[in-house]
């Protein structure tokens, strides 16, 4: 008797063990009800536990952020392959997923822990991972992760709590991709370059008006990445893609811009981004890189869902196609480091064709514009029960609007070393001098320069100049760098160090202190000195009283007038206002 209650009583508790062990492979967010995401500790726990259940994922740091939290990254490769050499001999494409670069934008991660869990538990996914390796960053901005709360996102519906946009330093980044002035994208750089993936996606929650879409994408697709990889996203990736998550019930969009603000009906602007943003960045680097932006009104768990079936897709074509986009991606580096592509202007910067656009049927909701009676500014109400699809005009023509004619290298003065640390991070290949040299070089020299008032990510962007070119003899000290320009990131390169490039250095300031004169003439000291000049130097005389008529405010600023006189003397800073990177034609 005793046997058999002890009998019942252990098969009554077997539905109840295995539910519980069914539950504690559960991940927070479904735990929640699919409303929820964990914080970054819990995160990291979840990943530890599936790192420790499979020989086929691993985990470690690539940093430390500003608050002293680890940076972490996961691998799973079949064959629990690690280094980047061994898994491109594997012939395997890199996958690399980042998610949390805005932690309040939650969705992929939440997303990907939903993906790991099924491959490491069930092998679910195991047919794709045959032919695809993956990089995992499950939080990026991990201290902005950890500015947790209710109220992250105002805009946004779910999760319940979440973190914020920023890092500790206040940092956007998706700005700092080029520039690298924060602490965690300085250690993403490294781990890029060092992992080189075949294909990268960055997963995001967009603001903005009000439409169908769960889901908005951003592939640079224009010419600021290499035509063959162009081409590749064009007729292989997107039309798969496009058509799977249709079927999937997440028809997608490209990247929802208007003409004018938060108004459809004014019509569809594309854009061309720059290397301070993600998948451009990649773009320039000669890699393909795929933005998922969900629509941040649609319910957490459809956002989640909807990740989820983004990057699934992703790795079917990667499966399928993976072999050819590893071939075109070697054929955009060599390209890229050919004297074919030097011998082409670059351009550096794009304007959109105003007056070229094409009509698009566009899935959005019925909406009226009305006057605010608090503000009395545009007030956009927006009906989601009245869905309509509208066709728009899309702009989406760009034109080269400043180009270069690239040299065959770039001199860096060895005392630059936040330029040089930078260009050492992005992986740039530079030479370094070993002795004093004397180089014949192509200078720019500015005759005007302003800066924009405000700050923006940390720094006081210029925001208009004008400069001249000049030919040369610049000796450049030991431990200077040359930096050629036939090699694959000849792109970031070019963008970093011409002036006019999207997201120069010197448009973040990091050549600010060329634009201070440091040396000045006392008045008693200059006028005297003025007039002997005027006296002596032929023409000059001339030229002065044309500059006064010319310039009426330079004609009433006497101080002005004798600094105009200093400039024209040997005594006057030679390096003032010229730019310290040489080319080298």
């Amino acid at each position: 008797m005793k046997r058999f209650c002890l009998l019942l009583i252990v098969l009554s508790s077997l539905p109840i063990a295995l539910q519980a062990q069914q539950d504690d492979w559960k991940t927070y967010y479904e735990k929640s009800g699919k409303i929820a995401t964990p914080r970054y500790a819990e995160t990291l726990a979840f990943l530890e536990k599936l790192d420790a259940h499979s020989e086929a994922m691993y985990m470690a740091d690539f940093g430390l952020s500003p608050q002293q939290r680890p940076l972490k990254y996961v691998i799973y490769d079949r064959e629990g392959l690690t280094n980047p050499d061994d898994i491109k001999a594997s012939g395997r494409v890199l996958l690399m997923v980042q998610a949390g670069i805005h932690p309040g934008e939650s969705e992929g991660k939440d997303a990907m822990l939903l993906l790991l869990r099924d491959q490491v538990k069930e092998q679910k996914h195991k047919a794709l991972f045959e032919q695809v390796s993956l990089l995992f960053i499950p939080v990026f901005n991990v201290d902005g992760h950890e500015r947790f709360s209710r109220y992250g996102r105002i805009n946004q519906n779910g999760p319940v709590e979440m973190g914020w946009r920023v890092t500790a330093q206040n940092y956007n980044l998706n700005r700092d991709y080029l520039k690298a002035d924060a602490p965690e994208m300085q250690a993403w750089l490294k781990l890029f370059d060092h992992y080189d993936p075949d294909f990268f996606i960055d997963t995001h929650t967009t603001d903005g008006a009000d439409y169908q879409y769960v889901m908005t994408y951003g592939l640079e697709l224009g010419a600021n990445i290499d035509a063959g990889l162009t081409a590749w996203q064009k007729d292989v990736f997107l039309p798969f893609w496009d058509y799977a998550m249709h079927e999937d019930g997440f028809p997608v969009f490209p990247y929802v811009s208007f003409r004018s603000w938060h108004d459809p009906r004014s019509g569809l602007v594309s854009w061309m981004s720059g290397p301070m943003l993600s998948q451009s960045y990649t773009a320039h680097r000669n890699r393909a890189g795929l933005l998922l932006e969900t629509h941040m009104l649609k319910p957490y768990n459809q956002r989640v869902d909807a990740t989820l079936a983004a990057i699934l897709h992703s790795m079917e074509i990667l499966s399928q196609h993976g072999k050819q986009l590893q071939q075109l991606n070697q054929e955009a580096d060599e390209y890229a480091a050919s004297a074919n592509f030097r011998a082409k202007y670059f351009a550096l910067q794009y304007k959109l064709d105003q007056t070229d656009s094409i009509m698009v049927p566009f899935a959005g909701v019925q909406y009226e514009k009305r006057i605010s009676e608090l503000t009395g500014g545009d007030l956009f109400v927006y009906d989601a029960s009245r869905p309509d699809t509208f066709l728009l005009p899309i702009f989406q023509t760009f034109v080269p609007d400043k180009v270069v004619k690239l040299p065959e290298a770039y001199l860096i003065p060895v005392e630059w070393t936040e330029v040089i640390d930078r260009l050492k991070w992005h992986g740039v290949h530079f030479e370094v001098l070993k002795h004093s040299t004397e180089f014949e070089v192509e200078q720019y020299v500015f005759t005007d320069i302003s800066w924009q008032q405000r700050p923006y990510e940390g720094r006081h962007r210029v925001r208009n100049f004008s400069m001249e070119q000049r030919i040369q003899k610049q000796t450049y000290p030991a431990g200077s760098i040359k930096v050629p320009t036939d090699q694959p990131l000849i792109r970031l390169i070019a963008h970093m160090l011409e002036p006019e490039g999207d997201g120069s250095l010197l448009e973040w300031g990091f050549f600010d202190p060329i634009f201070e004169q440091k040396e000045y003439a006392e008045t008693y000291v200059m006028e005297p000195l003025a007039r002997r000049m005027l006296d002596s130097i032929p023409g000059l005389s001339e030229t002065y009283e044309a500059k006064k008529l010319a310039e009426p405010e330079f004609a009433r600023n006497s101080w002005a007038q004798l600094n105009w006189f200093y400039r024209q003397t040997p005594w006057w800073d030679e390096k003032y206002m010229v730019y310290p990177v040489g080319r080298l034609k």
